[in-house]
């Protein structure tokens, strides 16, 4: 994901990011458990002021779109139904177990469609 701020823009530097966050959300380029950027990583990338990006950071975490997880970071938080957003966390987790193991992401959706009952 590349975020940009455009600094001509009449659009304040921390929505542009905020929009920008919303959007990857929405099309999938950004999806449930993705790491984003340290404040101060994503402020010296773009020649931001720190209290910038914390302000878009904050504010997507007021809409439940990230959750902060003290020193390990800010992740895009999981959406929809409290089922939904459970099924979301466990197919992070299964995902990040199958990167652990080595198991090729073909093989790892192979395996959960059987799991499911789907025959492909």
């Amino acid at each position: 994901m590349m975020l940009l701020v455009d600094p001509r823009s009449a659009t304040p530097p921390y929505e542009q990011l905020r929009v920008q966050v919303l959007a990857a959300v929405h099309s999938g380029d950004l999806a449930p458990g993705d790491k984003l950027p340290t404040v101060r990583r994503l402020a010296e990338d773009l020649g931001l002021a720190a209290n910038t990006v914390a302000r878009a950071y904050r504010e997507l975490e007021r809409d439940e779109v990230i959750e902060t997880r003290g020193r390990n970071g800010s992740f895009i938080a999981a959406s929809g139904t409290a089922a939904q957003q459970q099924v979301q966390a466990a197919a992070v987790t299964f995902a990040d177990k199958a990167r652990k193991l080595g198991v090729a992401p073909e093989e790892a959706l192979a395996l959960a469609r059987a799991a499911l009952g789907i025959r492909s």
